[in-house]
């Protein structure tokens, strides 16, 4: 059976720019680790994917700051393609169009920025959302890990190259990798948790991988696993139902 080896870890899916979701998901695991901590300082991991699509993109990165500046809790927050698509964009706007298409644009106009309707206007966006994005933001962005351990589990945003060790994965399979990570059997070296591929508000638990993205900005719903020793347990934070007309 897997374990964490005695820590109290907790994985937070994609957030997709859904800060209230995510501020209602970490009161959710605030409450829980105060039952169970018993002493321990709880380790949070956020599986990346945290701008684009949603609305509150600033507000999210906003929040992770101040995450880790908190002395109770150990937060580990990856990097997902998301964010190296933002990144790519500042380092290159001219290749930037997929990132615009793929919720790059919310980002923008959540940073009061107009997306670029042509290519020729892409610089132009990059340079108003350097000005626009606070240092602190771009600072967290750059720093971002590919891949964390603990005890039995690895964690990573979008998934592992089945038949490589993890100390040989590509940056690019951690990131983007989805149908051979997906399709596979396993075993593998550990059990792998991830985000980035979703398929409804449910996560996907499996023995040999854990998929914690329930598609927020789609589905309304924010997942977060929680894993102490050999247990495993769903938090989810749900958007609230429209009113009846």
């Amino acid at each position: 059976m897997s374990t964490t080896g005695g820590a109290l870890v907790y994985a937070v899916g994609d957030v997709h720019g859904c800060y209230d979701l995510m501020k209602a998901l970490l009161a959710d695991i605030a409450g829980d680790y105060a039952a169970r901590a018993d002493g321990r300082r709880p380790i949070l991991v956020f599986l990346g994917d945290y701008v684009d699509r949603g609305a509150q993109s600033p507000k999210v990165l906003e929040a992770l700051l101040w995450l880790r500046r908190r002395p109770d809790i150990e937060v580990r927050l990856l990097r997902g393609n998301h964010e190296q698509a933002l990144l790519d964009f500042l380092e290159a706007p001219e290749r930037g169009g997929g990132w615009l298409a793929y919720g790059g644009a919310e980002t923008l106009i959540a940073y009061g920025v107009e997306p670029p309707e042509h290519p020729a206007a892409f610089a132009r966006a990059r340079d108003a959302l350097l000005a626009a994005m606070p240092a602190a933001h771009l600072w967290l962005l750059q720093r971002l890990e590919l891949m964390v351990t603990v005890g039995d589990y690895a964690f990573v945003h979008a998934g592992i190259r089945p038949g490589q060790p993890l100390a040989a994965q590509a940056e690019a399979d951690l990131l983007w990798i989805r149908g051979p990570f997906l399709e596979a059997a396993g075993p593998h070296e550990k059990v792998i948790v991830h985000g980035h591929t979703w398929l409804d508000a449910r996560p996907q638990l499996q023995d040999c991988r854990i998929g914690v993205d329930t598609g927020a900005f789609a589905t309304g719903v924010l997942t977060a696993v929680r894993l102490d020793g050999e247990d495993r347990a769903v938090l989810q934070a749900r958007a609230a139902a429209p009113a009846d007309a």
